[in-house]
């Protein structure tokens, strides 16, 4: 009858114990109010972009790039570079921490066994019964022990864990977009420097076959030696812009190279620069959608969410904790009585309050400290999402803007080409001095270089504008 009544008692301590578990002493977490507007600066119109054009977020980096040269290095960027190999092993430790936390309401078990003989002194307070040399004791038993989790710190110790393997997950994502841009940027700088090559090469060719005139011209006395000596200065100034930009080929080379993971070597180009479409067809959606698709915000959210569940586990540290300890097996003063059941079972039952008195001070900092990292944090993802609106603005402004720019400069490089020839045939027939003909050449050079580096920014910045919305990581 007691040990029914004992047991009923027990069931009834353990039901309040489970009901008072859903207590928790801070609130669910929810997002903070972002005020993200209804469109993005610059934009065209709220979906910007033509109806039906996929959102360029959620573009497979294949389908967005078109040469083949360039989807290839992407690839192999994310099976070899290291930052991306760093940021897996992250995830995986954070995985391992959250199976950790996952087991913080499981009761702990321990199997204890233990034997031992003594003796104690004739003079002392327990002295043994005459002709008795030792005495032996033998203990084999299990010890079963269970936190009630009150006021929710084990379930806030998960969510923590939970919270801190999803930002990983998405700090990995971050990387992965950021090495997809940051490959296609140095292959696009590439590709400027080789029409940059190829331009100065031929101007190279244009100053020799100038210089070529003017010599001639100096033999039948129509220029003075000043005009060859010019044009021969132009020329040199042209040899050495050659080497210069063979030497940032080899650089580029180099850079886009380690970003894949391996050693220095050619990098193979499968088209020009020029044969590269810099206009967007695919729409940047609206600002919103960066909450859900861009991996930093999301990651920014992330470490929010464990900040808060962090608070929550601070603060129920203030608050009593609940244990209940069971602990049952076979205990004998002789080893030969030591598994004689039922005599030599027994059994242990006790709960346990324990309230921190002296460390209220110190738990009390902790939590206010938690709190003080909480709001942090919630700055921190407040400024990240104003970031993140800001580089969709302004790679929507880049490609709007360098668009006119492309076309005008087009427009100048054609005038001024033609300029070359006008200037090469009035130097001919003596109706301009050598001077129009350098500054011509001059000219012509700086407006091609000038259109190539333009329509290398126009990709860059469709590039950006798609890393900048979430995209290369699927």
């Amino acid at each position: 009858m007691m040990n029914r009544m004992t047991e009923f008692r027990l069931g009834l301590i353990l039901m309040f114990l489970l009901i008072l578990s859903a207590c928790s002493t801070v609130g669910e977490y929810a997002q903070p109010d972002t005020d993200l507007p209804d469109a993005y600066r610059g934009a065209d119109e709220p979906d910007s972009g033509a109806v039906g054009a996929p959102f360029s977020g959620t573009i497979p980096y294949r389908t967005f790039f078109a040469d083949s040269s360039l989807v290839k290095l992407i690839d192999a960027a994310i099976e070899n570079n290291h930052d991306l190999q760093a940021a897996v092993k992250n995830i995986e430790y954070a995985s391992l921490a959250l199976k950790q936390a996952k087991l913080g309401n499981l009761p702990g078990l321990n199997l204890q066994v233990s034997g031992g003989t003594g003796t104690t002194s004739d003079y002392g307070s327990n002295p043994l019964p005459d002709g008795q040399g030792s005495i032996e004791e033998y203990s084999a038993s299990f010890l079963l022990s269970w936190e009630a989790d009150i006021w929710g710190k084990i379930r806030n110790t998960k969510k923590a864990a939970l919270a801190e393997y999803l930002r990983s997950i998405e700090a990995k994502k971050a990387v992965h977009t950021r090495l997809v841009a940051d490959v296609a940027q140095g292959y696009y700088n590439l590709l400027l420097l080789d029409a940059q090559l190829e331009i100065t090469k031929k101007n190279l060719t244009l100053a020799d076959t100038t210089l070529s005139m003017m010599r001639l011209q100096y033999d039948a006395g129509l220029v003075t030696s000043l005009a060859v000596e010019q044009q021969e200065a132009v020329r040199l100034g042209i040899r050495s812009s050659v080497a210069g930009i063979e030497q940032g080929i080899a650089v580029q080379e180099n850079a886009l190279s380690v970003l894949c993971g391996r050693m220095p070597d050619e990098i193979v180009r499968a088209a020009k620069l020029a044969e590269l479409p810099a206009a967007d067809s695919f729409s940047p959606g609206i600002p919103a959608q960066l909450l859900s698709n861009r991996p930093d915000v999301k990651a920014a959210e992330m470490a929010l969410m464990k900040a808060h569940a962090e608070t929550g586990v601070a603060s129920a540290q203030l608050y009593p904790s609940f244990t209940i300890s069971a602990e049952g097996g076979a205990n004998a003063l002789k080893a030969s009585d030591w598994f004689n059941f039922p005599g030599s079972l027994f059994s242990f039952v006790q709960g346990t309050v324990l309230q921190p008195v002296f460390q209220q001070g110190k738990l009390r900092t902790a939590y206010k400290q938690s709190k003080v990292v909480r709001d942090r944090e919630e700055i921190l993802f407040r400024q990240t999402v104003l970031d993140a609106t800001r580089e969709v603005s302004d790679a929507l402004a880049a490609m709007k803007k360098l668009a006119i720019r492309e076309e005008a400069v087009e427009k100048q490089e054609r005038i001024l080409r033609q300029s070359v020839d006008n200037a090469n045939l009035l130097f001919k027939s003596g109706m301009a001095d050598y001077l129009e003909v350098i500054t011509a050449q001059a000219n012509a050079l700086d407006a091609a270089l000038s259109l190539a580096d333009i329509h290398r920014q126009r990709l860059d910045a469709r590039t950006e504008l798609y890393r900048a919305l979430g995209g290369g990581w699927r």
